[in-house]
């Protein structure tokens, strides 16, 4: 079992194309990348946790893994909404793992005197954001080749 990591993917969002300037010619090419790439890395035994804003639902039931969610700005339906569509769990509020791994949609603070470190969505491409310090690291698709992350691809690049 492997644990991924991935945010933003804004399924069926038309207007995220122009904004992020996403790569695809519409969000049908959009949807069907993100899932063959999702697949393409998760098996159904691994976990996958979703760092907000997923966008439509509907592709979710055909993403492998037992996926997580940590509500973003834009997932605004009940938590039983989204554990109905087949989260394990859905969370309002960030979520430690591991005692270490601060997971948010939106960055948060923390600096070098502080034992944390944070995945977070959230920020897409914008400049303002690194992709990763040694606390932190952003998963936005556009970050991660729209394709989830391992973690231990991101303790990887953390470390070095």
């Amino acid at each position: 079992m492997s644990v991924f990591f991935i945010a933003d993917t804004h399924f069926s969002d038309e207007r995220i194309l122009a904004y992020e300037n996403r790569p695809f010619q519409n969000v049908a090419e959009m949807n069907d990348t993100i899932v063959r790439n999702w697949n393409s890395v998760v098996e159904d035994d691994d976990i996958v946790y979703m760092l907000g804003d997923i966008g439509d639902c509907s592709p979710i039931n055909s993403l492998k893994g037992k996926k997580y969610l940590i509500k973003g700005n834009h997932d605004i339906e009940s938590n039983s909404f989204y554990r109905e569509l087949g989260f394990e769990e859905v969370y309002d509020l960030p979520v430690i793992l591991d005692n270490f791994w601060i997971l948010s949609h939106e960055p948060q603070y923390v600096c070098s005197n502080m034992p944390y470190a944070n995945l977070f969505g959230h920020v897409h491409n914008n400049p303002i954001y690194t992709t990763k310090t040694k606390q932190s690291f952003c998963v936005s698709v556009e970050r991660i080749d729209y394709t989830p992350i391992s973690f231990d691809k991101i303790k990887e690049e953390v470390k070095g």
